[in-house]
């Protein structure tokens, strides 16, 4: 598909991954609403810069885990741009604790995370479905969730929910939206803020021997929208970390 002159929404897209995708998408020409809950001038610089390089974007608040907030999001940018073809479920968040502290995932983690990460991009989903015609939606999954690893419990738990929910979605919403799912591994973001020492000595560890940039990320999520024979996948960019 040809993504000059598609409108998406990006969520989570004024830094890291949804940044990188947010200017991907510029690039080809999409019109482009990038969500942020709480990061606001990242959001607008965002959709600023986007702006003042030709291109059309806006920056939008919306809390995905709140199902009007969603719904209420999708009908404005659907006001102001015409129509939507294109969602990237980017927005997540996680908590970072060790694996055997079974007690430190209590009830109110499980519950923000699956929210955000979870019932947030279900949330995204159905609220942009009935406004696509022809178009797709990739959601932001993670290692964790293929290899139970990760920043917490919960967190690679949620990861899971989401590639069977990518899975679950691509059934409910063929022919005409295809839903994929790209599976990161460790990303140079500021996720890492403060582990610098760790990813130096995660990297000679992979097979490419090189960590992930948002851009790598933003580029296969590009390639997942473009791609019309492709729907129900998990497309795994990780440096061959979890070979």
């Amino acid at each position: 598909m040809n993504l000059n002159g598609k409108v998406a929404i990006v969520t989570g897209g004024g830094t890291g991954i949804g940044r990188a995708t947010c200017l991907a998408l510029a690039e080809r020409g999409v019109t482009v609403a990038v969500n942020y809950s709480r990061s606001k001038e990242d959001a607008e610089a965002t959709a600023a810069l986007i702006n003042s390089n030709g291109g059309r974007a806006l920056a939008i608040q919306a809390d995905v885990s709140q199902d009007l907030q969603v719904r209420e999001m999708v009908a404005y940018v659907v006001g102001n741009f015409g129509s939507i073809d294109l969602l990237v479920n980017n927005a997540s968040i996680t908590r970072h604790m060790p694996f055997d502290d079974l007690e430190a995932a209590t009830e109110e983690v499980w519950d923000d995370l699956f929210a955000v990460n979870v019932k947030g991009m279900y949330f995204c989903a159905r609220a942009v479905a009935p406004h696509i015609k022809q178009g797709a939606i990739v959601n932001l999954g993670s290692i964790a969730g293929q290899t139970g690893l990760g920043s917490s419990l919960p967190y690679a738990v949620s990861k899971a929910a989401v590639h069977g929910l990518t899975k679950s979605l691509a059934r409910a919403l063929a022919p005409n939206i295809r839903v994929n799912c790209v599976v990161p591994g460790a990303v140079s973001t500021r996720w890492w803020t403060g582990r610098e020492a760790q990813m130096q000595r995660l990297a000679p560890n992979l097979l490419l021997q090189r960590i992930s940039t948002p851009e790598d990320i933003a580029t296969m999520i590009c390639a997942a929208l473009e791609q019309e024979a492709m729907t129900g996948q998990l497309i795994t960019v990780d440096s061959g970390q979890t070979l």
